[in-house]
């Protein structure tokens, strides 16, 4: 086909380290002067036409209410609402990373920002602590990984918008291989951290602890009822739930925890900005090959060369399974899914499969990928706060990566985990 020759291209610009953005631009240029008969100008219009939509107000804002909770003191009382419940355990610390992550993953929707929330602070302890800085590192990136499955997430509403999907049945959707993905992980965390003798707190946890650390983190627990309860009940859409969210977050932050200060604003501003600066422009640029490839009916003829070879879904999955987590190890899972979005979703839809459940499987794909050398950076994220050796942190993933493949199996092949609330709400 004759986009092949582009898409692998691109390839080979990530692969040496291009960025993102200008890879995009040289290959949709080049596509449209050599393989269709439109002028070099219509990227302006595409790239002004791809940013023209309401929902991708979503995504700085979720950022800004993500930078006001990290700032206000909210991390700190959900890591310790966890430390009481998973602490006492063997490997109490890594187990009480995890389980951070599943909390804060919905005040982030970001893989790095879920691992520098909660590593900055677990990960310095799990070493005193005596656990390898190598495991140590592995843990929190791993479970960074959560940022982008747990709702609301920024991958969901690009997927959504790609894709013409419904937002809102993506963050239902994505609750319960969130929580399947976040015990996979735990297993064998608990496992190994038995037979290293990684020991939990010395005072167990009781049921009037676990209480008093709810009670005190009990603002932060009410950031996703308030989000998507809104969202859920009709009281306001998936991009008026990210400005109720920055409100919300900046008065908790300022007036109830008191843990940043209005000196702090541009800091934390200037964080959402270089943040949004770095996204957006992918977005841009990435829906512009999209939309140009889908203008020359390439994903029909990529959906019927398909349908033609293989004859059932579970094969067609699993070839998709392995190509996404190849692209996750390679692109950021934003321009991933902005890129492929177009061309394989129709494929999938033509053999019956529902698009809310194929956006979770490739986000939780393109996450495992982005674990995963050479770009890795929930891995590099890691390193940065414990200066350990990358091989060393990738080695020690790769139990848990093992583990996460069985539940991406799962989610895969069994749609009910990804398609029981979407369908219990929207019917």
């Amino acid at each position: 086909m004759q986009v092949l020759p582009y898409l692998a291209f691109l390839l080979v610009l990530l692969v040496i380290r291009v960025p993102v953005i200008i890879s995009t631009g040289i290959i949709t240029a080049f596509y449209i002067l050599f393989e269709t008969d439109l002028q070099l100008g219509y990227i302006a219009v595409v790239v002004f036409q791809s940013l023209d939509k309401f929902t991708l107000l979503a995504i700085p804002l979720f950022i800004l209410a993500g930078s006001f909770m990290s700032s206000g003191g909210i991390a700190k009382h959900l890591i310790n609402l966890a430390d009481e419940i998973v602490g006492d355990f063997p490997g109490g610390l890594a187990l009480t990373t995890i389980m951070s992550c599943f909390f804060i993953a919905d005040l982030t929707g970001s893989g790095p920002a879920t691992v520098a929330a909660v590593g900055s602070i677990t990960i310095p302890a799990m070493i005193e602590r005596g656990y390898g800085p190598g495991f140590a590192c592995a843990v929190a990136a791993c479970a960074g990984t959560l940022g982008v499955i747990i709702p609301p997430s920024n991958p969901m509403i690009i997927y959504g918008v790609s894709g013409d999907v419904s937002i809102g049945q993506l963050f239902l959707a994505g609750f319960i291989p969130g929580t399947l993905l976040t015990i996979s992980m735990m297993v064998p965390v608990y496992i190994i951290s038995r037979i290293r003798g990684y020991k939990g707190k010395d005072k167990k946890g009781s049921l009037r602890d676990i209480g008093i650390a709810a009670w005190k983190a009990k603002w932060a627990i009410l950031v996703p009822v308030i989000v998507l309860g809104g969202i859920y009940s009709g009281i306001f859409t998936p991009t008026e739930s990210a400005a109720v969210a920055c409100v919300y977050a900046f008065i908790i932050g300022l007036f109830v925890y008191r843990d940043f200060k209005f000196s702090d604003m541009p800091q934390i501003i200037g964080r959402t900005l270089v943040l949004t600066g770095a996204i957006i422009p992918i977005i841009a640029f990435a829906t512009a090959f999209g939309q140009v490839i889908t203008l020359d009916q390439v994903p029909v003829s990529l959906a019927n060369m398909v349908s033609q070879n293989i004859d059932s879904l579970w094969k067609l999955l699993l070839i998709l399974n392995l190509f996404l987590i190849f692209v996750g190890c390679f692109m950021e899972a934003l321009a991933g899914i902005v890129l492929l979005t177009p061309l394989l979703l129709p494929m999938v839809e033509t053999y019956g499969m529902n698009p809310v459940h194929f956006g979770i499987m490739m986000i939780v794909n393109l996450a495992i990928g982005f674990m995963s050398p050479p770009l890795g950076l929930n891995l590099f994220v890691a390193q940065s706060i414990a200066k350990a050796k990358i091989t060393d942190i990738f080695a020690s993933s790769i139990p848990i990566l093992v583990s996460m493949l069985v539940a991406l199996a799962l989610i895969t092949f069994v749609p009910w985990f990804t398609m029981v609330l979407p369908n219990l709400f929207y019917n």
